[in-house]
């Protein structure tokens, strides 16, 4: 779904086992942003600058574990990535087309 919320920004968060929203605008340090998660408005505040169509964890995402977008796992977390923190190559690896995963 996507939708804009009062602060101004429009992100995507397909679906519940998304644990990362998508950004369709920049953001910047300490701003609160919102967005609709299964029916509910859910409010997070952004840990750093973050680019046009970059991710943000939506909730803790603990080391090793798989990152959702749009429903479809795009890697796991290489370390603990906090709510509202940038979820990027520096902390995300790639795991499609590798055979030892």
């Amino acid at each position: 779904m996507r939708k804009t919320f009062n602060s101004g920004i429009t992100c995507i968060v397909m679906s519940e086992k998304d644990n990362v929203v998508t950004l369709l605008r920049d953001v910047k340090e300490n701003e609160h942003i919102s967005f609709e998660l299964n029916g509910r408005e859910q409010k997070l505040i952004v840990k750093q600058d973050v680019d046009f169509g970059h991710k943000i964890a939506l909730r803790t995402i603990e080391k090793a574990e798989t990152i959702f977008k749009y429903g479809e796992s795009i890697g796991v977390a290489t370390t603990t990535i906090q709510a509202g923190e940038h979820v990027h190559i520096h902390n995300l690896g790639g795991v499609r087309g590798r055979g030892d995963q």
